[in-house]
């Protein structure tokens, strides 16, 4: 089912790599041209145009955008006693993860009198995007609302499609998971739409817009991040789901299957990657996931998927070379299947999650490790990180100098500024210590 990439016998460069492992991918530039007029219109009509878009695309228009406080707390009351516990243990798990994430303030003294403070500031406001399409995504809930909580974020509003079947609300899990978290303010509405309304707000309304957009979901709400990207930060855009297994002789093939085909019931452009210097043992995991994935429930998803361009087998000569692969492939979740796999996953220096050992597989992390879900993707690793409590803080630099720590470096200063010819900015300088001439003097 895998197609098979050979590159034993080989050294390819870092270039040459990239071009060779399988790659997908979307083209969001494609989708932008059909996702503007959308923005724009929400941006000059607001929740009357979002909503007129909602009634179009998913087929239904909530009684009220803002979902009311009744529902929101009445879905808790939804959930199976297996879900709830299994919400709350991982609320508590990923609450613990990010809130040691928040770093500390730190001083630099220079001088006497020269001091430089390092200062983390929340984002004041947060729109949190919540898909609602082949799946239904609580788990998103909580990898987005915890750490902007732990940031210590004033305000944030979860924004998830209306459904049908729900009334016009978005799915009574992901409103239990947004009341779990302490969430009040939810907003019935998806797509490319939500993105715009949650970046411009609506006064009429009294829906405040926000300063930063995170959260996954198809190309239209990745194409709406990229128009909005500006007025507003944005996380990343996601590209589909990816899993990249690398593997030796001593992983059992049973569980690799196993985790390919995970990763591939995302959706069908998803894409599932073995790296392995083994050619018996990659046959193997192909026996397997060709026997075994029909058996799930998402089976037609999972063969598109697996049997896409996206997806496939890359052979290498021994270890260093897939350490390579994977470095180049610079997957969103990389999970090592090797003897000392702990030591392999510290060589690896490209990736979103590195999962270590069969005991820590991708699901784990999807849900319940502790970490977050969110991830780069498309190969974006290489130079970007997954969502995280340092996602909604910002650096801030306290300069603090007193006269005489100025006048010590006062010639420095006025020396680059000479040089880069700003003279106006060394006089800044100079005035607090001469009396400069005005134009009338010279």
């Amino acid at each position: 089912m895998l197609s098979v990439t050979d590159l034993r016998g080989q050294t390819p460069s870092t270039a040459q790599l990239r071009r060779a492992v399988p790659r997908g991918g979307t083209d969001v530039a494609a989708v932008v041209p059909k996702v503007e007029p959308i923005v724009h219109d929400v941006r000059e009509r607001g929740v009357a145009a979002a909503l007129a878009y909602g009634e179009q695309f998913d087929g239904i228009r909530p009684p009220a955008l803002r979902v009311p406080a009744e529902p929101l707390a009445g879905a808790v009351d939804t959930l199976s006693d297996a879900v709830r516990a299994a919400l709350e243990e991982s609320i508590a798990r990923i609450r613990k993860v990010h809130a040691e994430q928040r770093p500390e303030p730190h001083t630099t003294t220079l001088a006497d009198g020269a001091r430089v403070t390092h200062l983390f500031r929340p984002v004041e406001r947060v729109g949190l995007y919540v898909p609602g399409g082949q799946a239904v995504y609580p788990s998103s809930v909580l990898m987005n609302v915890i750490p902007a909580q732990e940031a210590g974020v004033d305000s944030l509003v979860v924004a998830s499609p209306p459904q049908e079947a729900n009334g016009g609300l978005p799915h009574p899990t992901i409103l239990a998971a947004c009341h779990l978290l302490g969430v009040d303010e939810v907003w019935a509405v998806g797509g490319a739409q939500a993105v715009a309304l949650m970046a411009y707000g609506d006064d009429e309304e009294g829906l405040e817009p926000v300063d930063m957009i995170t959260g996954p979901g198809n190309i239209f709400v990745t194409a709406a991040k990229r128009l909005v990207n500006g007025t507003v930060g944005i996380d990343a855009e996601a590209g589909p789901s990816e899993i990249a297994v690398l593997a030796d002789d001593t992983a059992d093939p049973i569980e690799v299957a196993y985790d390919l085909i995970s990763q591939a019931e995302h959706d069908q452009l998803a894409a599932s990657v073995l790296i392995t210097d083994s050619e018996d043992f990659a046959r193997r995991v192909d026996e397997e996931i060709t026997a075994r994935y029909t058996v799930t429930r998402n089976a037609e998803r999972v063969r598109e998927a697996l049997s896409g361009q996206q997806s496939g087998i890359v052979l290498v000569d021994d270890l260093d070379a897939a350490i390579a692969a994977a470095d180049a492939y610079a997957a969103e979740h990389l999970e090592i299947h090797t003897a000392n796999a702990s030591e392999v996953a510290r060589r690896i220096r490209h990736a979103g999650a590195i999962f270590i050992g069969r005991y820590a597989p991708v699901p784990l992390g999807d849900y319940s490790a502790g970490s977050n879900h969110v991830l780069p993707t498309s190969g974006t690793a290489r130079f970007a990180s997954g969502l995280s409590t340092f996602t909604f803080l910002r650096a801030v630099n306290l300069i603090d100098y007193d006269e005489q720590a100025l006048k010590e470096i006062s010639h420095h200063v006025i020396a680059l500024a000479d040089d880069e010819d700003l003279p106006a900015h060394g006089e800044a300088i100079r005035a607090r210590f001469e009396n400069l001439p005005t134009d009338k003097e010279n």
